[in-house]
């Protein structure tokens, strides 16, 4: 639900392994898809992998497991939208950025099992069912009624997966490495390895991520190990990599940056910490998606 980048990665991962898959994006997408199958060209291989595509939610019904792949500020209303149609059993994997995601849905599918699932990988859509990766491709998820199942699945199929009580953390592991990287590259649209390179930059990097630790440590999040080094190392396994938010601003859409930097700078604010780092990102990014295209 919501088959763009990362969903067309792992829905093509599954598919190629001999799972029934239905990519659910917009009309364009699915044309693509219907006509030629999804094409994905990633480090190993590039394929044309058939599947089936629609642009209906209805689409879901039947299935066992759902990738909810749709950006932050569409959850709620997405949700609604394959609510009717989904099966008592049926798993819904929230494959999304920020933290707050799963217990969002969940307010809208209570009778559901919803799990967080953290994301680990680097890819782009390069143009009509087209899908293009550039790096990693893990996911860590959250133990709920169907986890194992969906986990050994994805694993069968070629995805690095692990069911985790601990997947709070990580997903605010990534929420940090968000924070980190993803309006830096937005703002400059260029990839992250130019970015570290430039002046003052790696230590903006040190100062938001400072600032998101104090807010994850009020919130009673514990991260394992010394943060700032596995930021610093994200760079190694994705230098080419332009930040999702990078993408969507290159081509005039809405970011997610209310529910990454923002989210900081509104948990900040309420627990009473100073959160000026993220609070200019998020505030320049805001206004970069005013700018009209020229």
């Amino acid at each position: 639900m919501g088959a763009g980048a990362v969903g067309c990665y792992f829905g093509g991962m599954l598919a190629r392994a001999g799972h029934r898959v239905t990519l659910i994006a917009r009309p364009a997408h699915v044309e693509a898809v219907r006509a030629r199958g999804l094409r994905m060209e990633t480090r190993t291989f590039d394929e044309q992998v058939p599947l089936s595509a629609s642009s209906d939610p209805a689409a879901v019904a039947g299935c066992d497991v759902v990738l909810f792949c749709v950006k932050s500020m569409d959850t709620e209303a997405a949700g609604a939208q394959i609510l009717p149609h989904l099966r008592p059993d049926t798993l819904v994997l929230c494959l999304q950025n920020g933290v707050d995601n799963a217990d969002r849905l969940r307010a809208v599918l209570p009778a559901h099992a919803v799990a967080a699932a953290v994301v680990y990988v680097a890819t782009e859509m390069a143009g009509p069912g087209h899908v293009k990766h550039h790096g990693r491709g893990e996911l860590v998820i959250e133990p709920a009624a169907g986890s194992e199942q969906a986990a050994a699945a994805l694993k069968a199929a070629g995805v690095p997966t692990e069911v985790s009580a601990d997947a709070r953390a990580a997903l605010w592991l990534k929420l940090i490495m968000n924070c980190a990287y993803n309006a830096v590259s937005a703002i400059a649209q260029r990839p992250y390895g130019e970015n570290v390179r430039g002046d003052g930059i790696p230590a903006v990097m040190r100062d938001v991520v400072d600032e998101c630790l104090a807010v994850a440590a009020a919130e009673g999040v514990r991260l394992p190990g010394d943060v700032h080094p596995m930021v610093l190392k994200l760079v190694e396994a994705m230098p080419t990599q332009y930040s999702s938010t990078a993408q969507d601003l290159a081509r005039g859409k809405p970011t997610e940056i209310d529910y990454l930097n923002g989210l900081i700078v509104r948990r900040g604010e309420a627990l009473g910490i100073p959160t000026p780092a993220n609070r200019v990102l998020w505030a320049l990014v805001k206004l970069l998606e005013t700018k009209r295209p020229t």
